[in-house]
């Protein structure tokens, strides 16, 4: 048998409506900055997705392939952004070398490498002769 589930909340859950939303877009702009200030892997991706962001819609033969190409970029962006708050939590639990604080960050890296293998892998299928 398990016991019941904890009836209070905590005072750090939202409350929802739209102060909620408008709390939580300034929460992920204060990411957003956090990754540009603190992330250089997050600022080289940037910049070198940025300008491919763009050329997706200029040299794409179609809409669609403009789309999964831009998707594709904004994935390693997504990924990244996770990889960097697993590191953040990690760094702050402890600095001191720990396997499995070592697994978590090795694991975040590895999705990293598989996001931005689907980016190559994407741009290939849609721009190979």
């Amino acid at each position: 048998m398990q016991p019941d589930p904890p009836t209070e909340t905590s005072s750090f859950k939202s409350r929802g409506g739209l102060q909620r939303v408008w709390r939580a877009a300034g929460y992920s702009w204060a990411g957003l900055r956090a990754a540009l200030r603190h992330e250089a892997s997050f600022r080289q991706e940037l910049a070198l997705g940025l300008p491919l962001l763009l050329l997706a819609w200029v040299l794409a033969p179609t809409r669609w392939q403009a789309l999964a190409l831009s998707a594709s970029i904004v994935l390693v962006w997504i990924v990244e952004l996770l990889n960097s708050a697993v590191e953040a939590l990690a760094d702050a639990v402890s600095v001191d070398s720990h396997p499995l604080l070592g697994r978590a960050k090795d694991l975040g890296s590895a999705a990293v490498m598989l996001a931005l293998g689907f980016s190559v892998a994407t741009w290939a299928v849609v721009f190979w002769p």
